[in-house]
C-alpha cells in the first residue's frame, strides 16, 4: 500500500435533477413543456442518457473502484457523458461521492476547465502566488519556481496583466505551468489542453512524462485523442455511463474505446430523423461488391455513405476519418472533389469513394461527420464503424507482415553502380 498514489472503493454519485436550472425562465418553461408533454428537452446536454435516470436524478458514477500506483500515467478515456469529469472532481475534492471512498497520497493539482482557480482580477503573477499558497507552498519556494513557470508559460509579456484580459490559450498556458511547476504529487489535466495549440499540447504533454519518470509524480490525463493518450500514458480507465469497463494498460483500453457500440459486417445504419437537416442513414466498406470487415492487404476498399437532406444547407460538408490505433491516418472532405458540393440539396444521396490501397495490416475505424465548419454539427458519428486488414493470401510474396508504420507505400527504387 506504500506505493499507491489514489485508491477508490465503491465510489458513487448521484445527482438531483432540478426543475429550474438552465439559467432562464424562458428557457425553464422550454424544459418543463417538453418533460410535461414526453418530449426531448431542447436544453439537455448532448451525451446525457436519461436512461441512467430515475424521476429525480441520475449515477454520474456508480460503483467504482481502482488503485493508482505513485508513478502512473492514467489516461481516463470515454465518451461525452461517461462520468470522467465527475470521477476527476472527486479525486480533486471538488466535490463528494454520494458514496464510498477515496484515497489519495499526497497533493493534487487540478487542471479541470478554462480558468480554474483563477482569481480575474489578479494578475498571471499573483495567480501563481495564490496558487501555490493553496497548494500549502511559501513564498520563498514559489518564487525559486517563478522565473521557470512564466518561460515555460510564454508569456512574459503578459505576466502582470489582469487574467480576465488573457485569451483562452493564455489562460491554458498558465495554469497548466502552474500546476505542473508547483510542488504536488499528482497531477490532473483534463480535455482543457485541447483549447491550446498542437505545439504547447506536445509541449505539455513531453512535461507530464518528464514528471511522472524523473519526479515519480502520479498523471491523470482525460483526452478525446487517442494518439496523445498512447503517447503518454501507461495506463487507462475506460467509463461508460458511469462504470469502469476496462482498468488495464493503455492499449488494451484504447483498443476497447476505439470498437463501434455495435460492431457489424462491414456497415453501419442508423434511422432517418426528420428533425436533422441532414441524416446519414448508412457507411459501408467492401470490395468486389462484398460487404465485410475484413480485408486481405491486396484487396481495394470502397466506401459508400448513404444520406438523406431533409432541408437544403449552404456551406456544408461531409468529413470521413480514417483512424488506427488512435492516430487520424488521413481526414477528406467532399468538398475535395467539387466545391460546389457545399450546397446541399433535399433529397437521397449515395457518396463513393475509394480507400488508399498502402494500408499497413491491422485493425481500423472510421468517424464521419457533417456540418457547417466552425458553426454547426447537423449529423456525424465517432468511430461507427471498424475493420481489419490482414495477409490471408498465404503465397503473397509481400512483406507487409513485417513492416511497422501505418501505409505500405511501393517506392521505386533506382540502384546505379558507381564503380
Amino acid at each position: 500500500m506504500s506505493n499507491i498514489a489514489i485508491k477508490a472503493e465503491n465510489i458513487s454519485k448521484y445527482y438531483r435533477l432540478g426543475q429550474i436550472n438552465n439559467g432562464t425562465l424562458y428557457a425553464d418553461i422550454q424544459s418543463w413543456f417538453a418533460r410535461k408533454f414526453g418530449k426531448e428537452d431542447p436544453h439537455a446536454k448532448i451525451g446525457f442518457d436519461s436512461s441512467q435516470c430515475d424521476k429525480e436524478g441520475f449515477w454520474a458514477l456508480k460503483d467504482i473502484n481502482f488503485e493508482i500506483k505513485q508513478g502512473d500515467r492514467v489516461g481516463i478515456i470515454g465518451r461525452n457523458g461517461a462520468g470522467k469529469s465527475t470521477l476527476l472532481k472527486v479525486i480533486s475534492e471538488i466535490t463528494t461521492p454520494t458514496t464510498g471512498n477515496i484515497y489519495i497520497k499526497g497533493r493534487v493539482a487540478s487542471l479541470l476547465e478554462v480558468g480554474t482557480g483563477f482569481h480575474p482580477e489578479m494578475t498571471g503573477r499573483e495567480n501563481i502566488y495564490m496558487n501555490g499558497a493553496i497548494l500549502g507552498m511559501k513564498k520563498a519556494e514559489i518564487t525559486r519556481q517563478l522565473d521557470e513557470i512564466i518561460d515555460f508559460a510564454e508569456i512574459e509579456q503578459y505576466i502582470d496583466t489582469p487574467v480576465k484580459r488573457y485569451s483562452s490559450g493564455m489562460y491554458v498556458r498558465l495554469a497548466f505551468a502552474v500546476a505542473a511547476h508547483l510542488q504536488s504529487e499528482i497531477l490532473i489535466a483534463d480535455e482543457v489542453l485541447a483549447v491550446g495549440d498542437a505545439q504547447f499540447q506536445k509541449k505539455a504533454i513531453g512535461k507530464m512524462s518528464d514528471l511522472s519518470t524523473s519526479e515519480g509524480r502520479t498523471v491523470l490525463f482525460v483526452s478525446h485523442n487517442m494518439g496523445a493518450v498512447r503517447d503518454l500514458c501507461n495506463k487507462g480507465i475506460l467509463l461508460n455511463k458511469g462504470q469502469i469497463i476496462i482498468d488495464s494498460h493503455i492499449g488494451d483500453a484504447v483498443s476497447k474505446y476505439l470498437l463501434p457500440d455495435n460492431p457489424q459486417a462491414g456497415f453501419f445504419e442508423c434511422e432517418n430523423s426528420k428533425n436533422k437537416d441532414i441524416n446519414i442513414t448508412r457507411i459501408e466498406v467492401s470490395t468486389n461488391n462484398r460487404i465485410t470487415n475484413l480485408f486481405d492487404s491486396t484487396e481495394q476498399i470502397t466506401c459508400k455513405i448513404f444520406y438523406t437532406v431533409n432541408k437544403p444547407v449552404n456551406f456544408c460538408n461531409f468529413s470521413f476519418r480514417l483512424l488506427k490505433d488512435g492516430y487520424v491516418i488521413f481526414h477528406s472532405w467532399d468538398i475535395d472533389t467539387d466545391e460546389n458540393l457545399a450546397r446541399k440539396e433535399k433529397g437521397s444521396y449515395l457518396a463513393t469513394f475509394l480507400l488508399p490501397n498502402n494500408l499497413a495490416l491491422g485493425h481500423y475505424t472510421i468517424s464521419l461527420d457533417c456540418g457547417i465548419p466552425n458553426t454547426c454539427l447537423i449529423d456525424g458519428f465517432e468511430n461507427c464503424l471498424s475493420f481489419e486488414i490482414a495477409n490471408m493470401n498465404i503465397n503473397s510474396s509481400s512483406k507487409s507482415l513485417t513492416r511497422g508504420g501505418f501505409i505500405n507505400p511501393k517506392i521505386k527504387w533506382e540502384i546505379v553502380k558507381l564503380s
